[in-house]
């Protein structure tokens, strides 16, 4: 297979993306896109899915570099940027198409933009 690169991309050592949705199984297809994405661009990528109630236990246990949530649980968002805006990990919804879609490289791209972003503000 051939490895693309991802517009925005930069050197990173592994990051770590957990993805939030209400049962934390609908998001099991998107990331296994996303990683198959990751994987064909080269990418050092920890992506995971977790349910809105397991969510708190994942961050305090697992170092999470960027979090997405789905469109079902965009709700929670200023709750979660409130707690992880200051350890500086960003927080965003994945869009409506994009997860209607799966569409994981675009996704892992949001991912991607989000880290840059963050790099930048540092």
């Amino acid at each position: 297979m051939k490895k693309a690169k991802v517009k925005g991309a930069v050197k990173m050592s592994k990051k770590t993306i957990m993805l939030v949705c209400s049962a934390g199984m609908s998001t099991s297809l998107l990331v296994t896109k996303m990683q198959k994405a990751a994987f064909n661009q080269g990418l050092d990528a920890h992506i995971f899915a977790a349910s809105a109630s397991e969510a708190e236990t994942n961050l305090e246990n697992n170092p999470v570099d960027v979090l997405l949530l789905g469109p079902q649980v965009r709700y929670m968002k200023s709750d979660f940027e409130k707690r992880l805006s200051p350890k500086g990990i960003p927080t965003d919804v994945i869009s409506m198409s994009d997860y209607g879609l799966m569409n994981g490289e675009k996704v892992l791209e949001q991912a991607l933009d989000l880290l840059a972003q963050a790099d930048k503000k540092e």
